[in-house]
């Protein structure tokens, strides 16, 4: 019983939490849409991760993730960077929040009506994307990253972060993800409201998934 009345409040948080996180994204949609810096802002990272992706959904983390990083973007991966990374980049984003950015005044008007954490939401954020931060590959461990057969996993990811190590997902998860990442390669090429140009490189998807496939967890 006691483990029952657990699960439930455990879905019952995730579910206030995913609807606290589309109020969130609604709210920053309709400030972008309102600001002449709307479209930059929109296009600094992709559209594909949504609040039901972040790990620990219920969690302090997870909450301020939701709460301030969607006020300027869309919503970020912890596994974008590597965990010697996000200290430094959640301390420049704070700033920018502040409106203390390297644009001046500029930075203050852009950051009208934006939020910036305290100093212990500070730290529960950096934490929480340092927990689930993106683990590099280890090159000794997958000597055949710089073979042949490694070629487009490590030309494709190498792009946007780190090598992830191979063991981090199971193959069925490596596929998803992979499509994932080619949604995101698609969109950061394309400019507001244009299409696909004839000739635009493309992920060799097969090669990728295949490598990750001979080293994932399972």
């Amino acid at each position: 019983m006691a483990t029952a009345a657990r699960l439930f409040s455990a879905l019952l948080a995730a579910g206030l939490a995913f609807a606290a996180a589309a109020d969130e994204i609604g709210e920053a949609r309709k400030r972008w849409a309102e600001s002449p810096h709307g479209p930059l802002l929109e296009r600094i990272l992709p559209p594909t991760y949504d609040a039901r992706d972040l790990p620990e959904p219920g969690s302090p983390g997870a909450a301020l993730t939701q709460r301030y990083c969607v006020q300027c973007h869309n919503l970020p991966n912890p596994a974008m960077h590597e965990a010697s990374k996000w200290p430094g980049i959640v301390q420049r984003m704070v700033r920018r929040m502040q409106g203390r950015g390297n644009l001046g005044s500029l930075m203050s008007e852009m950051m009208a009506g934006v939020s910036a954490p305290t100093e212990q939401e500070t730290r529960t954020l950096v934490a929480y994307l340092r927990r689930d931060a993106q683990r590099p590959l280890d090159p000794r461990r997958y000597p055949d990253v710089y073979r042949p057969e490694g070629e487009a996993f490590r030309l494709a990811c190498n792009q946007c972060h780190v090598l992830p190590d191979p063991q981090r997902h199971t193959a069925a998860q490596w596929r998803a993800v992979v499509a994932r990442m080619q949604e995101n390669m698609a969109w950061m090429n394309r400019v507001v409201a244009s299409k696909a140009m004839p000739g635009e490189p493309q992920l060799r998807v097969d090669e990728i998934n295949a490598f990750l496939a001979k080293h994932a967890r399972r």
